[in-house]
């Protein structure tokens, strides 16, 4: 696949979704097109993780205001909503990686993802409330995230945050030195992708299937899931093993 405005890679199973279109890489409709056409590509491919981050100066200064016109709302938020339901359906943890700028539609790709690491210098925020609109994914996203009164705050203040901040509230994982940041991402990252590719992705199902339930109907689901699928997988035994016998596990993300 050719694209534009994305660009894609997959080294030794860390899959990276990478914004393209610098220095502020506002989103089109077109970019977001491509971007569930990353995603898609992204959820078939072998790994343990998918990093989503971006060229340029900002992450992303958000969705494109030209696309919010009468003629165009309709389709630009049924593509927008379409980049989620990709990253919705990517079994594999994703983290998204931000140096610089992420407001608005693109704050909100950085609110999907499963962990996210910022530099000291990224700026955060949904600033949507300050031109009369406000942003849905986040309207979702924030309240599962943080208390009432501290996304109703976000949201309806418009604020933008520093990382600190954001690490303060919990939305950021870690907050790096802007010297040295990319090799800060690989450390972190590297935590994660020495691990079972198909473990990662199992504890991923299980805390996401646990999410608005009851304890009972949270719990059975989650068992299940450990005692049908987990312990069916030659990770989880041979990691087992690995441990009783005193030696490294070998992975086969199977």
């Amino acid at each position: 696949m050719t694209y534009e405005f994305v660009k894609t890679s997959n080294e030794n199973g860390i899959i990276r979704v990478t914004l393209n279109r610098p220095p502020l890489n506002v989103l089109t409709i077109p970019m977001m097109e491509e971007l569930i056409t990353a995603f898609l590509w992204a959820k078939q491919e072998a790994g343990s993780l998918v990093v989503l981050d971006a060229e340029g100066k900002a992450f992303s200064a958000g969705v494109d205001v030209l696309d919010h016109t009468a003629d165009k709302v309709e389709k630009m938020i049924e593509v927008f909503d379409g980049i989620f339901a990709a990253m919705d359906a990517i079994a594999k943890p994703i983290v998204g990686v931000v140096n610089g700028a992420a407001l608005g539609g693109g704050y909100e790709l950085l609110l999907f993802c499963d962990m996210v690491v910022a530099s000291e210098k990224a700026k955060l925020g949904q600033p949507e409330i300050q031109v009369g609109v406000f942003p849905p994914l986040a309207c979702y996203v924030l309240p599962r995230l943080l208390s009432w009164p501290k996304a109703m705050e976000l949201l309806l203040s418009g604020d933008i945050i520093g990382a600190e901040r954001a690490e303060q509230l919990g939305l950021v994982n870690k907050v790096l030195p802007v010297e040295g940041f990319a090799e800060g991402v690989d450390r972190f990252i590297k935590r994660f992708s020495s691990l079972s590719p198909v473990v990662l992705a199992m504890t991923k199902k299980a805390a996401k299937s646990g999410l608005g339930k009851d304890f009972e109907s949270g719990m059975k689901v989650i068992d299940h899931i450990y005692l049908k699928e987990l312990m069916k997988t030659k990770d989880a035994l041979e990691g087992l093993q690995a441990f009783m016998d005193k030696r490294p596990p070998v992975w086969e993300g199977k």
